[in-house]
């Protein structure tokens, strides 16, 4: 087997204890708002300011990895992440949940966000990169499956910090796997990349990080894919990360459902994410990016306007059925977006798609504050979600007009 199996597992493994934190937001809104009666709208301000950061961070993080190596900048954020998370035990005020959970564990997130997935598939894959891209895609919802039935348990018998601690535990257990295991290139272990002819030399560091992330904007700015293909993915970030997973499991709460059988529905979520992504990663291998991007947002915005009928104090089929189709389409945009960057952007594509999530984030970070200001103000998530819905429509119709362009070089 290829090394560069290898290395995308352990990717794969440390993007899963990097989305352990992303499962606690929809679990802490009640107790926090009950232990420090802050309003909803204070803790997702927080919530965005995390989501915004682990989107700006991410170009800047893909320009580090070219200049130190993927292995360092991804050990320093899970340490960061760590950091973040355990302070959050001892926080006694809102500004600290800001920069505990908004700041550290935002910036940290952010250099292990999908960027650093599209470096990995860029570097050690010449075919098979649409699979690659759904794999490492899918390992955020693994995460998302894995901790939270854990993480909700914990929140309902035992109160939020032991579930805090837990994110940090586990964000510091991935960092000896990523040191010991992770390579930054093939060349440094004597191979040509899965599915290259020849062999390929290490690149020489690319100095000026910051300076490189902003002039890879710039030039992409001058492209219209460019922000259409921003504008989709701000909001598939509102409509996934802004939306259900900061908001869902308040949202069930106030229909009477049970905070653990809510995250479960979340859980399950991430199963079909899973499905969903690779499946996704395999078609883009085959059909057009945009016609696939088309039918995935509406599809997604046809959905969330059937919400509001399906939330009850039980989980009943339709419901189920809603989870299983959203789970499905929750983040099998990824891999025909990444496509689309790689083809109109070429070398640059890794960057280009770092400041494309950067706008999923910000898409998010707007969701989840007005999201918790709606739900203050009005007493109910509905119009968040038939807003959502239609803004997915207009994302459809985004994704279809993106124009052919050959690759750059």
């Amino acid at each position: 087997m290829h090394r560069a199996w290898f290395v995308a597992a352990v990717a794969f493994v440390t993007i899963i204890g990097a989305a352990a934190f992303r499962s606690l937001p929809g679990l802490l809104i009640d107790p926090l708002h009950r232990e420090f009666d802050w309003s909803r709208s204070t803790i997702g301000f927080a919530v965005s300011v995390n989501l915004a950061l682990y989107g700006i961070t991410a170009p800047f993080a893909a320009a580090l990895m070219d200049r130190f190596g993927i292995r360092r900048v991804v050990a320093v954020a899970l340490t960061v992440i760590a950091l973040g998370s355990g302070l959050a035990v001892w926080m006694t005020a809102a500004w600290q949940l800001i920069l505990y959970w908004g700041f550290l564990v935002g910036l940290g997130s952010g250099s292990m966000a999908l960027a650093f997935a599209a470096t990995v598939t860029n570097r050690w894959f010449t075919e098979k990169r649409g699979l690659v891209t759904g794999i490492l895609t899918a390992a955020s919802a693994s995460g998302q499956l894995i901790f939270l039935p854990l993480l909700s348990w914990m929140v309902e018998g035992h109160g939020w910090r032991p579930a805090a601690i837990t994110v940090a535990l586990t964000a510091l257990a991935v960092v000896p796997f990523v040191w010991l295991l992770l390579r930054d290139h093939p060349a440094d272990v004597g191979l040509a990349p899965y599915g290259a002819k020849e062999f390929v030399p290490k690149p020489p560091p690319v100095t000026g990080a910051a300076r490189r992330a902003v002039t890879v904007l710039f030039k992409a700015a001058r492209t219209g894919p460019f922000w259409l293909l921003a504008g989709t993915f701000a909001i598939c970030g509102a409509s996934t990360n802004g939306l259900i997973q900061t908001h869902f499991v308040p949202a069930a709460h106030d229909h009477g459902m049970p905070i653990t059988a809510a995250a479960s529905l979340l859980a399950v979520i991430g199963v079909f994410d899973v499905i969903g992504t690779i499946c996704s990663g395999w078609l883009t291998d085959r059909f057009d990016a945009r016609r696939l991007l088309g039918v995935y947002y509406a599809l997604r915005g046809i959905s969330l306007l059937f919400l509001p009928m399906l939330l009850a104090p039980d989980v009943r089929p339709p419901m189920l059925f809603f989870i299983v189709f959203y789970g499905l389409d929750w983040v099998a945009t990824v891999p025909p977006t990444l496509a689309l960057c790689r083809e109109h952007y070429g070398d640059d594509s890794a960057i280009v798609f770092g400041w494309v999530l950067a706008s999923h984030q910000i898409g998010a970070a707007a969701v989840a504050f007005l999201g918790g200001l709606v739900r203050d103000v009005t007493g109910s998530y509905d119009v968040v979600w038939y807003a959502s819905g239609a803004l997915c429509a207009a994302a459809a119709l985004m994704a279809v007009v993106i124009r052919r362009v050959a690759p750059t070089r």
